[in-house]
């Protein structure tokens, strides 16, 4: 009895596994939508092995990226305007599917206030 029980319980974590395949999203464009103020605004970026460059609002902003692992990486602005944005970003990719990824985020050392949201890779 105790066989089928251990038995049952593999199968079932087996059956629900999440896939983290996270190198096919270190470099791409990628579209990342969300709502401020009761608006929906959408953010485009690209990335390659160095650096992020992302479009929002009308503005472009960039930052290094250094990857710590397969699945998190670290990213800086390149040119703060303000002590916030001084403040690098903590990224972990939770799952990932054929063209997008969930992720969560936060400020370095702000593990609290941690946000999550999907981005869908483009190109």
């Amino acid at each position: 009895m105790k066989w089928r029980l251990i038995l049952v319980l593999t199968l079932c974590v087996a059956c629900y596994s999440t896939e983290r395949n996270c190198l096919p999203f270190h470099q791409g464009v990628f579209e990342y939508t969300t709502v401020v103020n009761g608006e929906i605004k959408t953010s485009r970026f690209e990335r390659n092995a160095d650096y992020e460059v992302e479009y929002y609002d009308g503005k472009i902003d960039s930052a290094s990226i250094r990857w710590v692992n397969d699945c998190e990486c670290v990213l800086t602005k390149l040119n703060p305007v303000s002590n916030q944005d001084r403040k690098p970003l903590q990224m972990r990719i939770l799952t990932t599917k054929k063209n997008e990824y969930t992720f969560e985020f936060s400020y370095v050392g702000d593990a609290q206030n941690k946000q999550r949201g999907t981005i869908q890779k483009i190109d």
